[in-house]
């Protein structure tokens, strides 16, 4: 076998397009909700990959899942079915409120065929010219042209050329501005249940319940974003559980592998029937390596012991971020559903919240920010108490280091 080459940081920013400001130590080893980088040092994880290890790191199942297929089948491509493709896509089915699933390989791909399909859908059954989308300010759908032009953040599309048009933006949470804008031509409104780029805000209940009534008027269609609130994350394995109101199409990703890349659009019947060979499509989606260790993850998040457990752990985390505000004062507020966290700076401490991620791995811990603002904590959904007492303790000294 080659033996592996020797790298170190400096290695990314003369071989990585710089599009990554990444942490000055590597990563090598991930255990549970510890990690350890190049030197050894041990780090407890409260990022979890962005929301994506759901289970922790190397999980024994889904390490099992990977080896066994991996020893199976790994591809065949979309010009034929498999197994493992077959049996997620029904589970996603028999959990939720679609009927039909269109799996790829991330959040942005998902979102990218959930946007196709809602113009395509009033194209076919109501008319060409429906194809607007209104979508919100702060809010993030990924990186393709289509959907980051759909994401509310200018600063992540302009200069990228013409944008596709017919996108509306206005304000999350006001149902009053989405009235404005709303009308026959139409096709889909997008929405994340909880914003998670934008600032960790989740929406409210009437904002929800008014934009389901709202698409239901204007024949259009909803659309859920919840790569990032999906797959228990936020107590339920889908947000829009908590809230009670229902998508036409929903889009998931991040946690959905616990690691390894996958996502998937589900929809209505209804919805799909407008569809056909051809219309979209993807090489590696629904792969059998990454349908079965998806599969696995899912089976362990959507049970009841793995969701009753996300609600204590959420207690766990607040109860111990607000014993340290009550020393230091560093946050205004913590919003969030579940084990997706958000903490804003107060006043004194605004628009530092990348100065706290950097003195916490100091101290060996990871976190997250959503925007300058907004400290963002995405752990393991079944994370150790343990951790969370040593995480939080590392925590209250990278806050100590910032307060000085």
């Amino acid at each position: 076998m080659t033996e592996k080459t020797a790298v170190g940081r400096d290695a990314f920013d003369r071989v990585i397009l710089p599009v990554y400001s990444p942490a000055k130590f590597i990563p090598v080893k991930g255990k549970g909700s510890r990690v350890w980088d190049q030197q050894g040092t041990e780090y407890v994880d409260f990022a979890g990959g962005i929301a994506v290890t759901a289970l922790g790191h190397c999980h024994p199942a889904l390490v099992k899942a990977l080896h066994e297929q991996g020893e199976t089948l790994w591809h065949v491509s979309n010009v034929f079915t498999n197994e493992p493709a077959l049996r997620l896509a029904q589970k996603l089915i028999d959990a939720t409120f679609a009927d039909r699933v269109f799996f790829a390989n991330s959040g942005a791909e998902a979102n990218e065929a959930a946007f196709k399909l809602a113009r395509y859908y009033a194209s076919a059954k109501h008319s060409p010219y429906k194809s607007k989308i209104i979508a919100f300010h702060n809010a993030f759908h990924g990186r393709t042209l289509f959907t980051v032009s759909v994401g509310g953040q200018p600063k992540y599309s302009d200069g990228f050329g013409p944008k596709p048009a017919d996108i509306v933006h206005v304000p999350f949470n006001c149902l009053d501005a989405v009235k404005a804008v709303i009308d026959d031509h139409t096709c889909a409104i997008v929405v994340e249940p909880i914003q998670g780029e934008g600032g960790v805000t989740p929406a409210t209940q009437e904002f929800l319940q008014g934009l389901r009534d709202l698409c239901d008027e204007h024949k259009a269609l909803l659309v859920f974003d919840e790569v990032q609130s999906g797959m228990g994350r936020s107590g339920k394995l889908f947000s829009y559980m908590h809230y009670g109101v229902t998508p036409d199409i929903l889009s998931t990703a991040k946690a959905l592998g616990g690691g390894f890349p996958v996502s998937a659009m589900i929809t209505t019947e209804e919805v799909a029937s407008v569809m056909a060979p051809g219309k979209h499509g993807t090489t590696y989606g629904g792969n059998p390596l990454a349908c079965a260790v998806a599969e696995a993850a899912l089976d362990i998040i959507n049970s009841p012991e793995v969701l009753a457990g996300i609600e204590e752990r959420r207690t766990a985390f607040i109860q111990a971020l607000e014993a340290i505000n009550e020393k230091y004062h560093v946050f205004k507020e913590f919003r969030g559903q579940g084990l997706l966290i958000g903490a804003e700076m107060s006043e004194k401490y605004k628009n530092r919240a990348g100065e706290l991620l950097t003195a916490a791995a100091e101290f060996g811990l990871m976190i997250l920010v959503a925007g300058p603002n907004v400290v963002r904590l995405a752990p393991s959904l079944v994370i150790d108490f343990a951790d969370i007492s040593e995480g939080m303790a590392r925590f209250e000294k990278a806050a100590q280091k910032l307060v000085g």
